[in-house]
């Protein structure tokens, strides 16, 4: 298999992201991470199928993600280095902004899922987390995976990171999230109100 530049470089950053994300000695079983990813495909399914509206479906999906995702770890593997210099105030107003923008922008693109659903497959340990694999099945596409990596790190399973048809959430968010902080000239203050609007 050969590899495109940007295929290389994703899955560099990829690995410099998965030891930027702390994860705890090996505990999690497959059962229980996959449990995790069924109960939170049922929500996701029933919010597709719910014929609400966009917004309803995006507060909708903030719902999903504070119950079953660590966002705090996601945020924080986002804003990346950045978060060293950052007050705890700064922090933690950046983790509420980060989850509704989360909410917001995955919202929309399982949103896009619509008349169709996404199956879970099998799961499969992977160094320190289990990868619970699922396929979407779409009307009028080919099917593709959508893959959740879990673990237990807040002492309960949650998933840390979301791959869309090879899409890396923690890649893509580093890399989004810091654009933007550049963007701004590095005022934490300012991405955290901007965040907030887009969410």
């Amino acid at each position: 298999m050969r590899l495109s530049r940007r295929q290389f470089t994703a899955l560099g950053l990829a690995a410099t992201v998965a030891t930027a994300v702390p994860v705890p000695a090996f505990a999690l079983t497959g059962a229980q991470a996959q449990a995790l990813v069924d109960r939170a495909v049922a929500d996701i399914n029933a919010i597709i199928s719910s014929g609400g509206t966009e917004a309803q479906m995006v507060r909708q999906f903030k719902d999903v993600f504070d119950d079953y995702a660590h966002t705090a770890a996601i945020a924080a593997s986002a804003l990346g280095v950045a978060g060293r210099s950052a007050s705890n105030a700064q922090r933690s107003a950046f983790v509420d902004a980060f989850g509704l923008y989360l909410a917001n922008k995955y919202g929309r693109r399982f949103r896009e899922f619509e008349g169709g659903e996404i199956i879970v497959q099998r799961t499969v340990p992977v160094n320190n987390y289990m990868e619970v694999q699922t396929i979407a099945d779409l009307p009028g596409q080919a099917p593709f995976r959508v893959d959740f990596h879990v673990y237990d790190r807040p002492g309960r399973p949650v998933f840390f990171n979301l791959i869309v048809e090879g899409v890396n959430l923690l890649v893509s968010e580093r890399q989004e999230i810091g654009a933007m902080l550049d963007q701004r000239g590095g005022n934490l203050d300012r991405l955290i109100a901007d965040l907030r609007a887009m969410g």
